[in-house]
């Protein structure tokens, strides 16, 4: 299950630089989770030839994650932007307050 979520997060980032078939099978697995065998079912295809794409598709991505680092990067940032909101909310003040909804838009805007 994890290891579906962690391909999901993959997918969001890096998934056009995919093929299109790669990018239509690693949906049907991430975000609509059907199984294997329901995806060779629908496209025509083996289940082992599934499983060969897909597990193709998510080392692509992996490999991707490693050179760009962009998933990293993302986490980094909305996990810096959330502890210093939250060493905000201790903060008054009319600039503490500012400051607050500033943080909360951008992490809103990276989140979203």
């Amino acid at each position: 299950m994890a290891d579906r979520i962690e391909t999901g997060w993959l997918f969001d980032f890096y998934g056009p630089l995919l093929t299109q078939r790669q990018q239509s099978l690693l949906s049907l697995y991430c975000e609509e989770d059907f199984s294997l065998s329901e995806i060779a079912a629908r496209e025509g295809i083996s289940r082992q030839g599934v499983y060969d794409a897909v597990h193709r598709a998510q080392r692509q991505l992996e490999d991707y994650e490693r050179q760009l680092g962009l998933l990293a990067r993302y986490r980094r940032l909305t996990q810096g932007l959330s502890q210093a909101l939250e060493a905000l909310c201790d903060a008054s003040g009319s600039q503490a307050e500012r400051a607050r909804e500033i943080l909360t838009q951008l992490l809103s805007e990276e989140e979203g």
